[in-house]
């Protein structure tokens, strides 16, 4: 099965993986076990089992991806229904990988694949997206949600076990069944097809059905959000806490919250009962009658912003978006200016080295610069924590907030971020998400999340406002500056995704990504391979 990382290495501390393909041995029960089932032993390991109308197989996971998957074997063994108890977790457009393998794995080899995923947050930092299958000779015939609320979900369907016998005719795949190593049969004395004493035409095979996929921006609207409401209906907490800049990361994790509570909302009025149950405790203990009357309702009990801004370097027009925004998903919303504590950590640097900090802008050197942007950025983070902890008691509630974050991978990828200020939170719902496709993910939200207030975040430049707003004065001979973050990376958010689909997804090197690159944007914008290989060496640092 797939694991994370740290559950992996927890699992090996008590389990060590069978690596004895199609072995078979007798494994003696305890003895109370011995004398609830009748028997002293029961055979273990890498079996089939055989009814008395059709062959049974199984494999989990990540043998699905592998080359030598365990179904190939399987089935020229005669194993005609083969089931994947999977543990697979949510990443965008992984889905299309996963079925295109089941029905390659289907059509090649013929058979019935039953495949089952966990579905929820196990308390980690991954979420399993279900869509359980059940497919025939390639060609689905039940598919199951790929994201919900529901804790149990059960597919059905009748299925002909003859289409798979009369699929494996070919002469070909004969000769290669015969020379197959072959698996252990264990016998079981039991039937799976239902006898048919009398012809009856009302039952028949399940019809084959289209195989639903979601868009990738709906996939961040349901994926993070099931994920976010597991999370914090077992965390215990009070809601969750989002420092909003006006900006299209921090806009894109609250609109994630905000579908959550769309979810959550949709699910209490179809008579979901452990939703209910769950909302009306994480919902500050609402009475046993209480069902929230709007998304916005949820939003306002559970969710808390802030804008945190300075008078130098925040805009009117951050400000304003960051305000309209939690107005329309119902958050609680505060606005506060941090300069008060920015001006003293100024003082005290002065005070005890007898040097007055100036940005560049104010004849200060890069460092200078670079070191006041992040006292803010640091500033907001103790901040976020500290409003965490009290929001819940200032508004009569017990408790406290889980901080988010809002850290694109492609700024992680960079290293375009301030330490222990938006990369650090609680969680992070955006963290595996290019700003590509959190983009797109906005703008398609205006309209499918009802959200108009959207369309000014996608338009908006990405800034991070920690340097001071220049306007033009042509007397003094000031020129206008506004802080830009592609400037300050040196690369548009768009050459950045590339480099991190290069480097993540197809795990090429620094010179591998040079050649892609100087092919690809040779013929797309015309650039020699010293041009792009001047525009590429700004990211060298950081990868």
């Amino acid at each position: 099965m797939s694991f994370s990382a740290a559950a992996l290495r927890r699992t090996r501390r008590h389990f060590t993986g069978w690596q004895r393909p199609r072995h078979v041995e007798e494994y003696y029960l305890p003895r109370f076990i011995q004398d609830i089932v009748g028997k002293v032993k029961v055979p273990i390991g890498d079996a089939v089992i055989s009814t008395r109308d059709t062959c049974v197989g199984a494999e989990t996971c990540e043998e699905l991806f592998v080359p030598d998957s365990p179904h190939i074997g399987m089935s020229l063994n005669g194993v005609e229904i083969v089931t994947n108890s999977s543990g697979s977790h949510h990443e965008l457009r992984k889905l299309n990988t996963r079925v295109d393998l089941i029905l390659e794995a289907t059509k090649k080899s013929s058979g019935i694949y039953l495949y089952s995923n966990q579905k929820g947050c196990d308390g980690d930092r991954l979420y399993y997206d279900g869509c359980a299958m059940i497919i025939i000779n390639g060609k689905v015939v039940a598919q199951g949600a790929q994201f919900g609320l529901e804790d149990v979900e059960v597919l059905t369907a009748t299925l002909d076990i003859e289409e798979v016998r009369s699929a494996r005719w070919q002469q070909s795949r004969a000769h290669q069944a015969v020379q197959a190593p072959a698996y252990q049969r264990i016998e079981l004395d039991a039937s799976l097809a239902q006898e048919a004493t009398v012809f009856n035409p009302k039952i028949g095979p399940t019809p084959n059905i289209p195989i639903r996929y979601h868009l990738p921006e709906e996939e961040i609207a349901l994926g993070p959000a099931c994920w976010l409401w597991d999370y914090l209906r077992r965390s215990g907490t009070a809601g969750y806490f989002l420092p909003l800049s006006g900006g299209i990361d921090s806009c894109a994790t609250a609109t994630i919250v905000y579908s959550m509570c769309r979810l959550v909302y949709n699910e209490a009025h179809k008579g979901n009962q452990q939703v209910i149950q769950d909302v009306r405790r994480v919902c500050h203990g609402k009475d046993k009658d209480w069902l929230p009357s709007s998304p916005q309702e949820i939003c306002n009990s559970i969710m808390h912003t802030c804008y945190m801004g300075t008078e130098k370097a925040s805009s009117k027009e951050t400000r304003s978006r960051a305000k309209e925004l939690a107005e329309a998903i119902g958050a609680y919303h505060i606005d506060q200016n941090i300069d008060i504590v920015v001006e003293a950590f100024k003082s005290l640097f002065a005070q005890t080295l007898d040097w007055e900090l100036r940005f560049k802008s104010q004849g200060g050197s890069n460092q200078e610069n670079l070191t006041l942007q992040n006292i803010q950025a640091r500033t907001r983070m103790v901040n976020a924590y500290m409003l965490a902890q009290m929001l819940p008691t200032i508004r009569g509630r017990n408790g406290s907030l889980l901080v988010l974050g809002s850290a694109n991978v492609d700024e992680c990828l960079r290293g375009y971020l301030t330490k222990y200020d938006c990369s650090s939170a609680d969680i992070n719902p955006i963290g595996g998400i290019s700003k590509t496709d959190l983009k797109r993910f906005i703008i398609w939200g205006v309209k499918e999340l009802e959200l108009p207030i959207l369309e000014d975040f996608y338009h908006a430049i990405p800034t991070a406002e920690l340097e001071p707003i220049i306007e033009e004065d042509k007397e003094k001979g000031t020129k206008a500056y506004v802080q830009s973050d592609e400037v300050d990376m040196g690369m548009t958010y768009d050459e950045l995704s590339q480099y991190g689909t290069l480097r993540k997804n197809y795990k090429l090197g620094l010179y591998s990504m040079w050649e892609h690159l100087s092919r690809v944007w040779g013929r797309e914008r015309g650039l020699g391979p010293r041009e792009v290989y001047a525009n590429f060496t700004l990211t060298i640092t950081a990868f």
